[in-house]
C-alpha cells in the first residue's frame, strides 16, 4: 500500500470540518504530563536502516525478559508455561490470516473454534452463555457495566476496592461519555475484602456491583452474600477474574450468583507479550444474552441435516445500525481466543485442576518463607497463587533494589496507588508453576537484604 501524505491544505481543511484549530487540539484529553513535547530522547534524527536496527536492539537489551530471571510479577498479567503446540497450531495459515467472518457461512472452521471457545469460557465461569471474546479484561469490565445499565435502566455501579486500579481507570474513562456513576474506593492492607461496604452501598439506583475474584491483593471472597443483596435491590453482580487458572481451584463466580462474569484470558495460551495483545472473556446468564456485547457463534444444521455453525447474535455496530449496537467493539481477539481454546483443550478439566493445585501449593510455600522474614507480614488469610505482603520499608524502592539483584520480586502497591500512603509498603507477589526452588531462594535472599 502506498503512503499518501497529506498536504498542509488537506490538514487545514480536515481540521476546519471537525472544528479544531490545530492538530494538538485533537489530543486535549491526553494529560499534558503524558504528551511527548519533542523528539524522543536518545534516538538518532538521521541514520541508515542498519544503524537504526542496531541502536534499537541495544536499547531493547535494557529490558529484562520474564524468562531470564526469577519472576514474581502478577496483578492481572501472569507468567505460565504455554505448550509449544499452541504456537505451532495458531501459526497455521488458515488461522493466522483469518479475520472476522463477514460471510460467516463460508468460515465454518473459524466459527467452530469460536463455538468451542465460548463453551469453554461458559463452563469455566459457571455461566450459561459466553461471547466470542473481547479486546481484554479491562474493556470487558466496562462493557459489563454498560450491559448492566441497559438491563436495569440504572446508572450507578458500586465498585469493589479490590478491583484492579487500571480496570477502574478504564471504566471511569468510558463513564465520562455515558453518564454512569462509579462508586469506588481503594483497598486496605487487611485480610478482609470490602463485602460489607458493597452491600451497604447498594440502593434502588444501583445497576451493578463489580467485584474482582480473587481481588487485586489476592484475597478470595464469598460472592453469594453480595449477589443476594444486589438481586434484592434489583441490581446485578459483575465478577471480574484476572487469573483464570484460579478457577481450577475455587468456585466459579456464576455458581455463586454472579449475573455477568468477565475477565482476562491471558494466562491460558496467550503469554505476557510485553502487555498485549490479550483476550477478554465475557459470559452471562442466558436471559441477558441479547444485551451482551460482541458476537456469539451458534450451532445448527444445514439444509442437508449436517452440523454447521453460524453467527447467532452480532450486536456490534458493524453488523447492525449504530444506534442499536450494544458495543462499538469492532473485532474479537480471534487469534488469542484460538490460543486460549487450544491450551484449554490440551489441559482439559483434570489438567486445569492439577495446574491450579500446583500454583497454589507453590504460592503457599513462598508465602510462608517470606512471612518468616523479620518485619514482613502476610496480609492474606486466603489466596490462590497471589498474595500481599506488608514490608517494614516502602515497597517501590524495595522492588527496584531486588531488580538490581536480578529478581523481579513483585508489584508494589505504591506503583498502582501512588497517592495512597497507607499502601506504600504493600507488595503483591505472584507465584506460578514456572517458579523453581532456585527462584524462591533468590527471592527470599533478595527480600531479606532489601528490608534489613
Amino acid at each position: 500500500m502506498r503512503y499518501l501524505p497529506l498536504s498542509d491544505a488537506d490538514r487545514s481543511a480536515m481540521l476546519e470540518v471537525v472544528g479544531a484549530g490545530s492538530i494538538d487540539e485533537l489530543f486535549r484529553d491526553v494529560p499534558e504530563s503524558a504528551r511527548q513535547s519533542g523528539p524522543i530522547a536518545g534516538l538518532p534524527h538521521h541514520a541508515s536502516e542498519l544503524a537504526v536496527e542496531r541502536h534499537l536492539a541495544k536499547r531493547a537489551r535494557k529490558n529484562i525478559p520474564a524468562g531470564e530471571v526469577p519472576f514474581f510479577l502478577g496483578c492481572g498479567a501472569y507468567k505460565h508455561h504455554i505448550p509449544a503446540s499452541v504456537d505451532h497450531l495458531i501459526q497455521r495459515g488458515e488461522y493466522l490470516t483469518a479475520y472476522t467472518p463477514y460471510q460467516p457461512e463460508i468460515a465454518q472452521g473459524t466459527l467452530q473454534v469460536l463455538f468451542e471457545f465460548q463453551s469453554q469460557v461458559a463452563r469455566l465461569y459457571g455461566c450459561e452463555v459466553a461471547n466470542a471474546s473481547m479486546y481484554d479484561g479491562s474493556t470487558a469490565c466496562w462493557e459489563a457495566i454498560g450491559m448492566a445499565r441497559r438491563i436495569t435502566r440504572r446508572t450507578k455501579a458500586v465498585v469493589s476496592s479490590g478491583l484492579h486500579p487500571h480496570y477502574v481507570s478504564v471504566c471511569k474513562t468510558m463513564a465520562r461519555f455515558t453518564g454512569d456513576t462509579l462508586e469506588t474506593a481503594v483497598p486496605e492492607l487487611g485480610a478482609e475484602t470490602d463485602g460489607e461496604r458493597l452491600i451497604a452501598a447498594i440502593d434502588r439506583e444501583t445497576s451493578a456491583v463489580v467485584v474482582q475474584y480473587p481481588d487485586i491483593l489476592g484475597r478470595i471472597a464469598d460472592l453469594q452474600p453480595i449477589a443476594d443483596a444486589a438481586h434484592a435491590a434489583g441490581a446485578l453482580l459483575i465478577a471480574v477474574v484476572t487469573e483464570p487458572v484460579a478457577l481450577g481451584a475455587i468456585r466459579a463466580p456464576g455458581e455463586m450468583g454472579a449475573d455477568i462474569v468477565v475477565g482476562e484470558g491471558q494466562s491460558i495460551g496467550v503469554g505476557l507479550q510485553f502487555g498485549g495483545p490479550y483476550v477478554g472473556l465475557f459470559a452471562c446468564r442466558e436471559k441477558h444474552v441479547r444485551q451482551m456485547p460482541g458476537r456469539i457463534a451458534g450451532e445448527t444444521v444445514d439444509a442437508e441435516g449436517k452440523r454447521g455453525f453460524v453467527l447467532t447474535l452480532s450486536t456490534r455496530e458493524q453488523h447492525i445500525r449504530r444506534e442499536k449496537a450494544t458495543s462499538n467493539i469492532c473485532t474479537n481477539s480471534g487469534l488469542c481466543a484460538l490460543a486460549f481454546s487450544i491450551h484449554m483443550t490440551l489441559l482439559g478439566e483434570k489438567g486445569l485442576r492439577q495446574l491450579a493445585a500446583l500454583n497454589h501449593a507453590r504460592a503457599v510455600e513462598v508465602a510462608e518463607r517470606l512471612a518468616a522474614i523479620p518485619g514482613v507480614r502476610l496480609v492474606n488469610d486466603s489466596f490462590f497463587n497471589e498474595f500481599t505482603l506488608e514490608l517494614p520499608v516502602e515497597a517501590r524502592p524495595a522492588v527496584h533494589a531486588m531488580v538490581e539483584r536480578g529478581v523481579l520480586g513483585g508489584v508494589s502497591l505504591g506503583r498502582l496507588y501512588p497517592v495512597v500512603d497507607a499502601l506504600a509498603n504493600g507488595l503483591v507477589v505472584a507465584v506460578t508453576e514456572t517458579v523453581t526452588d532456585e527462584h524462591i531462594d533468590a527471592l527470599e535472599g533478595a527480600l531479606k537484604e532489601v528490608v534489613a
